[in-house]
């Protein structure tokens, strides 16, 4: 934040600032979701819904988990959220007692470490290796999982590596957990954003994980704050009866809204922009090992890159402060996303601009690292 709070004021001064430090795609809502919010505020749809959302919705989800992606999820599973936040709020809540651990993976997501914290759980880093790109093991959770722990999470395609794991190697790492009195999280935000193989869910797989799930990332809601959770049956009382006293509900607007995300026409943009961010993958891809910033993950999913840094430097966050600063290109050191995976290593792209402002990007960065 202190990195984006820089840029944003070296940007007020007239600087032109390439920001790849934030995960936001560029491209704007789909206009058949901007048509449903009208036609929403035009036909008065702005009371209160239901606690879980409303039932349309959930049905909507549901039936996308079935046809799209073959997984047999009911509306009754699904529990509509104020953004993917706040199904983590509700999920982390509903497992965890004071005092109980929760496995995260380092690198991963920093906010869930506050989540766990703000349900009175203790977090603890879940910490992958470099030599296997950071990617998650039944045998590397297996190894770390202790007395207390009572929920690992881990996300597929994950931030900051855009690592993908396999729905049915997560559904065996599900049952494992299972059988210890635990409950794997599995955050799906970037489900629709694979590049390598086609998406896929640990619901199609079993039905002992919690899925978190977003309308910001595939279907380009970020400002609407919309999410969803899916969890099994017996757990969904209890995560609706925390909804209603937190949240009372979803904005309603934002909901009637994104029942056009479903709709073919939106599908088909999503689908364009999919191959857009992989064709900015691939123009990354093929250029930072030359300029000595070699990517560590498999980068399959999502829209970003975590890159080795320490050719360069042994201090990431001073480095992204000096390129800012120097060259106008905001990145995020890797401190953001852990402690336990020598941090100062590492930083994270974001290839969230277009193409001509990528390969300008490469060339401040080439001319940056070419200096004395």
């Amino acid at each position: 934040m202190a990195l984006l709070e820089r840029a944003q004021a070296l940007q007020a001064q007239g600087r032109d600032i390439l920001h790849l430090e934030v995960g936001e795609p560029d491209f704007p809502c789909p206009a058949p979701i901007m048509a449903a919010a009208g036609a929403a505020l035009e036909r008065g749809d702005t009371r209160y819904t239901p606690a879980a959302g409303l039932p349309a919705l959930r049905e909507a989800i549901a039936l996308d988990y079935r046809r799209r992606l073959g997984a047999p999820v009911t509306a009754e599973q699904v529990v509509v959220t104020p953004g993917a936040s706040g199904a983590l709020q509700l999920v982390m809540a509903a497992l965890l007692n004071p005092g109980d651990e929760a496995l995260l993976c380092d690198p991963g997501y920093p906010c869930n470490r506050q989540f766990v914290t703000l349900a009175g759980g203790v977090p603890r880093p879940l910490t992958l290796d470099p030599a296997e790109q950071f990617r998650l093991s039944g045998e590397r959770l297996a190894a770390q999982w202790g007395e207390r722990t009572r929920l690992a999470m881990v996300a597929s395609p994950d931030n900051p590596t855009g690592n993908r794991l396999d729905g049915a190697e997560l559904a065996e790492m599900a049952r494992w957990c299972a059988g210890r009195r635990g409950t794997l999280v599995v955050d799906e935000i970037y489900q629709g954003l694979c590049y390598d193989a086609p998406a896929d869910t640990v619901l199609r797989h079993g039905d002992e994980a919690v899925v978190i799930n977003s309308f910001s990332k595939y279907f380009g809601m970020t400002g609407w704050r919309l999410g969803w959770l899916v969890a099994p049956r017996a757990l969904v009382p209890a995560i609706e009866r925390l909804a209603q006293n937190w949240f009372l509900a979803p904005a309603t607007v934002a909901q009637h809204a994104a029942l056009a995300a479903f709709d073919e026409e939106t599908l088909l943009i999503a689908e364009q922009r999919r191959q857009m961010l992989e064709r900015r993958r691939t123009l990354l891809t093929e250029s930072l090992p030359a300029l000595g910033l070699p990517v560590v993950g498999g980068a399959e999913g999502a829209f970003y890159l975590y890159l080795d840094v320490s050719a360069h430097t042994d201090d990431s966050f001073a480095f992204c402060q000096d390129l800012l600063e120097k060259a106008g290109v905001a990145l995020t050191p890797g401190l953001d996303f852990g402690a336990s995976h020598q941090p100062e290593r590492y930083l994270r792209l974001a290839y969230t601009c277009d193409e001509a402002r990528l390969r300008e990007a490469l060339r401040r960065i080439a001319d940056y690292l070419e200096r004395p």
